[in-house]
């Protein structure tokens, strides 16, 4: 049986999530409705706006696209899915909801990494012995859309992959099955694969087949 994995939010805004999950053995179930849980297997926290900064117990300095029904959404769905031993994949704003619910704080604004003229940016990063390693080996290319990122690191989050500027690009937890990537497999999944760059797909299988 392929793992269900949740995502919340409106079905038609994630179909190139659920075309990566199903191209890495898995099923998507996406709804705005917590209830729709049960029987799921993971859960998988996407991209999009900034989380509001009270969360993480700062002022708003430089924040945007702000979403805090889906922030209270998915943090109460981070406390459901890590209470039950549950795995969890964090992409991008996923995984700073991921650092900010293990009480770690994010930087507000961070230049040279967001979309420039409308696409993914293109980067090196080193990624430290890890599962990620594993996958892409020491030094590989990933996309970069984002205007955040993780500054302190939440309570038992390890960062395990870095861009050439210091930013945390990857994080794992040391004893729940939750990851974190700061940039988009699912953009470089399939069709969207770019040359050079990781594939992503593999990411996904391998989160999945490591925890589903």
């Amino acid at each position: 049986m392929r793992p269900m994995v949740f995502i919340w939010g409106v079905p038609e805004q994630y179909g190139n999530y659920r075309r990566a999950v199903a191209a890495a053995g898995g099923r998507a179930r996406i709804s705005r409705d917590l209830s729709e849980t049960g029987g799921c297997d993971a859960l998988l926290l996407p991209g999009g706006g900034d989380l509001e900064p009270r969360r993480y117990g700062q002022a708003n300095t430089a924040s945007r696209d702000l979403e805090p029904e889906r922030d209270e959404a998915e943090l109460l769905l981070l406390e459901r899915f890590t209470a039950a031993g549950r795995p969890v994949l964090g992409i991008c704003r996923g995984m700073q909801v991921l650092n900010v619910f293990f009480g770690g704080t994010l930087l507000q604004d961070l230049p040279g990494h967001s979309q420039a003229a409308g696409r993914d940016r293109l980067h090196r990063v080193r990624t430290a012995p890890s599962p990620l390693r594993e996958l892409y080996g020491q030094d590989v290319v990933v996309n970069s859309a984002h205007h955040q990122a993780a500054d302190r690191l939440g309570s038992g989050l390890r960062a395990v992959q870095w861009a050439p500027d210091g930013v945390v690009e990857a994080a794992v937890h040391e004893t729940l099955p939750a990851w974190g990537v700061q940039w988009h497999p699912e953009r470089l999944s399939g069709p969207f694969a770019l040359p050079g760059a990781a594939e992503g797909t593999p990411l996904i299988a391998a989160w999945l087949a490591r925890f589903g």
